[in-house]
C-alpha cells in the first residue's frame, strides 16, 4: 500500500515554517526549503497542488492563510493524501472552536503535536475521528475569541469507543419512542435537443437517514437493484420475483456500512450513527424516467417580432404533483415589451436574466399546461449580433417520485432489547440540469428549403437565380 505522507508541514503565507512533522526518514528536514523556491517564489500556487521537485513529490493545500504541504519520496496515494488534509483540518477546527488560521496553530503547538502522532503512523493515516481522539485527548485548544461554539464534553467508556469496530456511535442511548427516517434524493440532470432526442441525461442520488434509536442497533436495508435481487435469489435458491430493477453506478457508503457483507449478500447492512447522516450516494445512467417533457417552438417574425410557444408535459402518475415548478424561456437581450397567455401559473419577463420566466406552484401529474407569448424586439440601424439562443432550463421538485426508479424493499432493524421501531421513506427528485434546446421554425424552412434546391439540381432544372434569391430571403428572414 503506497504511503500517504513522508513529512508533513503547516507554512504561513511568507514560507515560515509554523510546525512539521517527520514520519519517515526517506525525506529531509530542509525540503519545505525547495517548496519555496519553486513554488512559492516562482507565483505556480494555484497551477497545480502535485508537483514532483528532484525526487520527492509535494502535495499542497491551502486553508485561510496557512499552505499544508506533504512531501513524499517513493510511490504515494494522492488521493488518500488530501483526503487525511481535509479530515485533520475538520479535527483542528473540532479543538480550536471552528477556526483554523495561523494564530490557532501558534497558540496550540503542544496540541496539534500530540495530535500529529494520534492520526498518522509512519506516513499511514490513522483514527482521525473527533468524537473518538476527544475521548482520550482530552485536552482543550486555545479557541478563537469569534467562535461561540460551545467545548464538547467527552463522554464515557472511551477504551470501548477506541477499540470498538463501531466508532460513530456511543453506547446508552435511550429514547422513549425508536424511529427511523429515510429519504432518497434524486437529481436529475438533462440535455435534449430541439428535435426532442436525448443528448444527456442521468440521475444523481444519495440517501439520507436520521435516527432516533436506542442502544446498539443492526440495520439492513434492501432496494431494488438488479445486482441485489440476483444475489438474494441465489441464496434462497429460488427466481426473483417480477418488477423493475435498476443497476446502480459510482456507489459510495458512509463509513457505518459493513463492506464485507455488501460484497458478499449485496445487502446495505449497518450500524448507524445517532442522528442524521449520509448513507450512500449513487447514479443512474440507464433507463431514466423523465418526469418532464418539454416541447417548445420559437417563430421569428422578421426583425422585431417573436413568437414563443411552449407545452411543458408531467409523465408521472396522475396522483402526483410537482412543486415549485420554473420554466426559464431565452429570449434576446433588445427585448423591449412581452405579452403572455397561460393556462396555468403564472408568467412575467425578466430583463435581468433575458427570459421570460414561468412559475407553477403546483404541477399535477398526467398534464400539458402551454405557455403562448409574444415578443417585441428593439429596432435599431446597428448591426445586429447573431443570438446564441441558450436552452430552456427548468426547476422543479417531485414528492414521492424517482426518476431512477429505485424503491426502498424493506427496512429492517435489530437490537438485543427487541424493542418496536417506527420507521418512515419518502422520496423526492429534484432538477439538476435540466435543459431543453430551442426549435425555430425558420430553421424547419431552411431545411426543406435545402433539400428541394437538391432535388430540383438532380432533376438538371437551372434554377440558379431562384436559388439565390430564396437563400437571400432565408438569411433576411432569420435576422
Amino acid at each position: 500500500m503506497p504511503v500517504a505522507a513522508s513529512a508533513i508541514y503547516f507554512l504561513n503565507l511568507r514560507g515560515d515554517v509554523l510546525i512539521n512533522r517527520l514520519y519517515r526518514d526517506d525525506v529531509g528536514g530542509n525540503m519545505v526549503d525547495a517548496f519555496r523556491m519553486h513554488i512559492m517564489q516562482t507565483k505556480e500556487l494555484g497551477t497545480c497542488p502535485v508537483r514532483q521537485i528532484g525526487g520527492c513529490s509535494f502535495f499542497y493545500m491551502r486553508i485561510s492563510n496557512v499552505y499544508i504541504v506533504i512531501v513524499v519520496s517513493s510511490n504515494a496515494n494522492v488521493a488518500c493524501a488530501f483526503k487525511f488534509v481535509v479530515e485533520a483540518v475538520a479535527l483542528f477546527k473540532s479543538y480550536f472552536g471552528g477556526a483554523f488560521d495561523e494564530d490557532a496553530i501558534r497558540n496550540n503547538f503542544v496540541l496539534i503535536y500530540e495530535l500529529l502522532d494520534e492520526i498518522m503512523d509512519f506516513g499511514y493515516p490513522q483514527n482521525l475521528s473527533p468524537e473518538i481522539l476527544k475521548l482520550y485527548i482530552t485536552q482543550e485548544g486555545v479557541r478563537s475569541p469569534f467562535s461561540s461554539k460551545p467545548s464538547d464534553k467527552p463522554v464515557p467508556n472511551a477504551t470501548l469507543q477506541v477499540t470498538g469496530a463501531v466508532g460513530w456511535r456511543r453506547e446508552g442511548l435511550v429514547y422513549k419512542k425508536n424511529e427511523v427516517f429515510l429519504d432518497i434524493v434524486e437529481s436529475v440532470n438533462l440535455l435534449m435537443s430541439s428535435k426532442g432526442s436525448v443528448l444527456r441525461c442521468d440521475v444523481t442520488g444519495k440517501i439520507l437517514m436520521k435516527c432516533f434509536l436506542s442502544g446498539m442497533p443492526d440495520l439492513k436495508l434492501g432496494l431494488n437493484d438488479k445486482i441485489g435481487l440476483e444475489k438474494e435469489s441465489e441464496l434462497k435458491s429460488r427466481p426473483a420475483k417480477s418488477g423493475k430493477t435498476i443497476e446502480l453506478d459510482d456507489v459510495t457508503f458512509h463509513q457505518c456500512v459493513n463492506l464485507t457483507r455488501f460484497n458478499s449478500e449485496k445487502t446495505v447492512s449497518f450500524v448507524p450513527p445517532d442522528g442524521e447522516f449520509e448513507l450512500m450516494k449513487y447514479r443512474i445512467t440507464e433507463g431514466v424516467n423523465l418526469p418532464f417533457r418539454v416541447l417548445p417552438t420559437i417563430k421569428e417574425l422578421g426583425r422585431t417580432r417573436m413568437e414563443v410557444n411552449v407545452k411543458v408535459k408531467s409523465v408521472f402518475g396522475a396522483k402526483m404533483f410537482a412543486l415549485g415548478v420554473v420554466i426559464k424561456i431565452p429570449v434576446p437581450k433588445q427585448t423591449a415589451k412581452t405579452s403572455f397567455q397561460v393556462t396555468s401559473g403564472r408568467a412575467k419577463y425578466q430583463a435581468s436574466i433575458d427570459c421570460l420566466v414561468w412559475k407553477i406552484r403546483k404541477f399535477p401529474g398526467q398534464t400539458e399546461p402551454t405557455l403562448s407569448a409574444e415578443v417585441e424586439l428593439i429596432s435599431t440601424m446597428a448591426e445586429k449580433k447573431s443570438w446564441t439562443r441558450p436552452p430552456i432550463q427548468m426547476e422543479f421538485q417531485v414528492p414521492m417520485f424517482t426518476a431512477s426508479g429505485l424503491r426502498v424493499r424493506f427496512l429492517k432493524v435489530w437490537e438485543k432489547s427487541g424493542y418496536n421501531t417506527v420507521e418512515w421513506v419518502r422520496y423526492i427528485t429534484k432538477a439538476g440540469s435540466y435543459e431543453i434546446r430551442v426549435f425555430f421554425l425558420w430553421e424547419l424552412a431552411l431545411s426543406f428549403s435545402g433539400r428541394f434546391l437538391l432535388l430540383f439540381d438532380l432533376l438538371g432544372w437551372d434554377l440558379t437565380i431562384l436559388r439565390t434569391r430564396f437563400l437571400r430571403h432565408l438569411i433576411t428572414f432569420s435576422r
